[in-house]
C-alpha cells in the first residue's frame, strides 16, 4: 500500500482520506454495513429451479415419468440394462459400435500403463504425450488439412475456439439450431451475433449482404449433421457464399464424423470437396469414436493460434492419454472397417422407411444416425417415452423449452449394431403408443400448456 500511497498527489490523498472517514461515520450511524441492494435469492427461488419444480409436479400428477438421468447398468450399446431390465437402446451416440469394441479399451489401458491416468496440466506448461500428437495427426489427415488440436470436451472446444477467433469488432453468424457451446462461445467473444433460420441459406446471404464491410472479421458456423433433426446443411451453397464474402467457415461435425459420407468422413466426403475449403473443422471424440473430448482441425496457423491463445488449451488440463489412445484406435478402426458405416447407413435408411410406412413423422432427417419421431405436444412425448421404456425400448423425449412449443419429439439414435427386428419392434410400439395417447386426456393438458406459453 505504501507504493500506492506514494503514487498519489497530496490533494488526491486528502480526498481519499475524507471519503473513507465519511463512509465510516455513515456506517457507524446506521449501526452496520451500508446495504444499497436487495440480498440475493436462495437457489430454490431462482426462476429455473421454480420452473423445473412446477414441471415435476405436473409430471407426477399426470404420471409422465422423468426421462432424465436414466441409469445404464452396462455398456449402452444397441441393448442396454436400465432398472434391472434389458432394453433396446436408442439413446446412445455409439453410432458404429466402437464404445463396446474391446480394441479402444485395450488401447486406453495400455496408455494408462505407459503414461498414467491424467495429463496433470496443460500441454503448454507441462508438456504433451506422443499419443496426443499421433491422434491429432490422424485427425488432420482425416479432414485433409494441415493440423489438429484436441481439448478435454466438445463443449469446451467450441466455447474456446469461437471466443478466441472473434471479438468486439467482429460478427458471428450461425444457424439457429447450432449447439449451445457455439452460441456460448459467440456470447463470450463480445462479437455481434446474428442467427438465421435453420438451413435457410437465403437468410444467411441477406445477413452477409447487410453486414458487408461493417466488421473486422466474419465467422459463419453450421453443423455437419444436426442433432435434433438429423438433417444436413447445403454446404456447397455456403461455400459459394464464402467465395463471395470472404468469411471464415466453421463446421461442427460432432454428429457427422462416422455418420455422414460413404465412409463416415463427413461433409467433405458427402459433397466431394477438399477439406481445406472449410477454415475450422470441429468435432467430438465422445460419439462415433467412443471416447471423450473435442478437437479442431484446419490450417497450421489456425491451430497454432488455438494452442497459444485458446483458454481451453492454455489454461486447461490436456486430454487424458487414455482417452486420446482410445479415440486414436477408434479412428483407425473406422477407416479400416468401412462396413461399419455402410451398415449404419443401411439401418438408418431402414428406420426411416419403416417409420414413414407407419405414418410417423420423421421431420427432415436424412436417415443416418439421428431420426426424430415428431410428436408435437410435450406431455405426449414425455408419456410416450415412459411407456416405451416399460415396453423395453429406450428413446428419449425432447420437449419444450429444448425445442419450440408444439415441436416435441422422440429422438432415436440409430447405430450400426441395431437389427432390423429391433428397429421394426421399436417403431411399431411407438406408433401404437402415440395413437392411444393422442386420443387420451393428455391432449387437453397439452392444449392448456400451449396456451400458457
Amino acid at each position: 500500500m505504501s507504493n500506492g500511497s506514494r503514487g498519489l498527489s497530496g490533494d488526491a490523498r486528502a480526498r481519499a482520506l475524507n471519503a473513507a472517514r465519511a463512509a465510516q461515520k455513515k456506517s457507524n450511524r446506521s449501526g452496520g454495513p451500508i446495504v444499497d441492494h436487495k440480498p440475493n435469492p436462495r437457489f430454490d427461488e431462482l426462476p429455473g429451479y421454480k420452473e423445473r419444480a412446477q414441471m415435476r409436479q405436473v409430471s407426477k400428477l399426470h404420471d409422465l415419468g422423468d426421462p432424465t438421468f436414466r441409469q445404464h447398468e452396462a455398456h449402452p450399446r444397441a441393448m442396454s440394462r436400465i432398472d434391472g431390465r434389458d432394453v433396446i437402446n436408442f439413446g446412445s451416440y455409439d453410432y458404429i459400435g466402437l464404445n463396446a469394441d474391446p480394441r479402444p479399451g485395450e488401447a486406453a489401458k495400455a496408455a494408462i500403463d505407459t503414461y498414467g491416468v491424467s495429463a496433470s496440466a496443460s500441454r503448454l506448461t507441462a508438456g504433451e504425450r506422443p499419443i496426443h500428437r499421433e491422434l491429432e495427426e490422424r485427425l488432420a489427415a482425416h479432414y485433409q488439412v494441415e493440423d489438429a488440436l484436441t481439448f478435454v470436451s466438445g463443449h469446451a472446444t467450441n466455447v474456446s475456439a469461437v471466443a478466441t477467433l472473434v471479438g468486439k469488432d467482429d460478427i458471428v453468424i450461425y444457424d439457429s439450431y447450432i449447439h449451445n457451446s457455439a452460441s456460448v462461445g459467440a456470447t463470450l467473444s463480445g462479437a455481434t451475433r446474428r442467427s438465421f433460420p435453420h438451413n435457410d441459406i437465403d437468410a444467411l446471404e441477406t445477413i452477409l449482404a447487410e453486414g458487408a464491410g461493417r466488421y473486422r472479421y466474419t465467422l459463419v458456423i453450421v453443423e455437419g449433421h444436426y442433432s435434433m433433426d438429423g438433417d444436413i446443411p447445403d454446404l456447397p451453397r455456403i461455400l459459394e457464399l464464402k467465395q463471395r464474402y470472404g468469411f471464415w467457415l466453421m463446421v461442427d461435425e460432432a454428429h457427422g464424423l462416422g455418420c455422414i459420407g460413404k465412409t463416415g468422413c463427413g461433409m467433405r466426403e458427402y459433397y466431394d470437396f477438399p477439406g481445406s475449403e472449410v477454415d475450422i473443422w470441429m468435432g467430438t471424440l465422445s460419439k462415433t469414436l467412443g471416447s471423450t473430448g473435442g478437437y479442431l482441425a484446419g490450417s497450421a496457423a489456425m491451430i497454432d493460434a488455438m494452442k497459444y491463445e485458446a483458454p481451453g488449451s492454455v489454461y486447461s488440463v490436456a486430454l487424458a492419454p487414455a482417452l486420446a489412445a482410445a479415440a486414436n484406435e477408434s479412428l483407425q478402426i473406422m477407416h479400416a472397417e468401412p462396413e461399419r458405416v455402410t451398415r449404419l447407413h443401411e439401418r438408418g435408411a431402414f428406420f426411416l422407411d419403416v417409420a414413414r410406412s407407419l405414418g410417423l413423422d420423421t421431420g427432415a432427417s436424412v436417415g443416418s444416425s439421428i431420426t426424430p419421431i415428431m410428436v408435437g405436444a410435450s406431455p405426449i412425448a414425455a408419456a410416450a417415452s415412459k411407456e416405451l421404456l416399460e415396453e423395453g425400448v429406450n428413446a428419449l423425449p425432447i420437449v419444450f423449452p429444448g425445442v419450440p412449443m408444439n415441436q416435441a419429439r422422440l429422438r432415436f439414435f440409430v447405430t450400426s449394431e441395431h437389427t432390423e427386428d429391433q428397429i421394426r419392434h421399436a417403431l411399431t410400439t411407438t406408433a401404437d403408443i402415440l395413437a392411444r395417447l393422442r386420443e387420451g386426456p393428455l391432449q387437453d393438458l397439452a392444449k392448456a400448456l400451449s396456451n400458457t406459453v
